[in-house]
């Protein structure tokens, strides 16, 4: 099986890097529009290959399309930051054509491929690639649930001091620092409700910090985060590829789900071989569903800035 990321940065490098060692696919191709840097990533990644033992093919190209052909998954990582002085709607608008033409180009030879959207807004860049391309809705799938719900899980485990691992617990809803839900009601331990044994001033420090959990970062950095959202990538790809349908917060497009339509925003989902298999529909309480409805309109609202792209 064959991925293909676009975006040779630290997100799509650890991703390809995450895919290659766990022996996900057979193939990844790595491309960036800057000359030699896929070629570079991707010859350091293979020379892990004898000391982590693993046997995938690692390509990098530099904006030679043709070389994507038969990909089974597209991940675009692609995309700039918001740098001082810009506004969303000028990040948006850049961004919106680099996406738009990833796509359209990765289609010509991987007809039949499943994208998934990385960059950000990723929610709006999700509902542009749907948009865009005129795909089915099980076919484009963003990222960022993913990524957010194993910082709420990483958030729980800290103050509960357990491994992550034991914790299960999701965050729905916009891809941002105001628009994400975490889900503290139905989080658990091992099956229990994490409300048994965290005070609810503790659950609201750990929803508190899960929505910012991106910025935390970006400030101890100086840039965006890379090894968890290229795992999370990685995590997800492995559900599609592997048929595994697992349970995975994505950003997808809804049709009445959620009491939603015509937008692209972060749900639980059944990620398989056809990439979304279904969107599970969760008993969200009163107060959630108003949360999800006020996120929703964030979306909506920033889908706003596509008109031009999209005319």
């Amino acid at each position: 099986m064959k991925v293909t990321i676009v975006g040779a940065g630290n997100v799509g490098a650890t991703c390809a890097d995450v895919i290659s060692y766990r022996g996900i696919a057979s193939e990844v191709v790595v491309l960036d529009i800057k000359e030699g840097f896929a070629e570079g990533k991707a010859m350091d990644i293979s020379q892990c290959a004898t000391n982590t033992g693993f046997n995938t093919k690692v390509v990098g190209v530099t904006n030679d399309y043709a070389r994507t052909a038969n990909s089974d998954v597209v991940v675009i990582t692609s995309g700039i930051p918001r740098k001082p002085g810009m506004t969303r709607e000028e990040l948006i608008g850049i961004n919106a054509g680099i996406v738009k033409s990833v796509v359209e180009n990765v289609l010509k030879h991987s007809p039949n491929t499943i994208v998934v959207v990385v960059s950000n807004p990723m929610d709006t860049m999700t509902y542009l690639a749907l948009k865009a391309t005129g795909l089915p809705k099980h076919r484009i799938i963003g990222m960022g649930g993913a990524l957010d719900s194993s910082r709420f899980r990483y958030y729980l485990s800290k103050a509960l001091d357990v491994p992550s691992n034991d914790v299960s617990a999701m965050v729905i809803g916009g891809h941002g620092d105001t628009t994400m839900i975490p889900l503290t009601r139905l989080a658990s331990y091992n099956g229990i409700p994490v409300s048994e044994f965290l005070s609810e001033e503790a659950l609201a420090k750990v929803a508190a910090d899960t929505m910012v959990g991106g910025a935390t970062l970006t400030g101890l950095l100086g840039t965006s985060a890379w090894y968890a959202p290229g795992a999370s990538v990685a995590y997800l790809v492995d559900s599609i590829l592997n048929d595994q349908k697992k349970m995975i917060a994505c950003s997808v497009f809804l049709e009445g789900e959620y009491g939603q339509s015509n937008i692209c925003i972060g749900v639980p989902c059944i990620i398989g071989k056809n990439g979304l298999e279904s969107i599970v529909d969760i008993n969200l309480n009163d107060e959630e569903k108003a949360l999800f409805a006020k996120s929703a309109d964030a979306v909506r609202n920033m889908n706003a800035d596509l008109k031009s792209i999209l005319a």
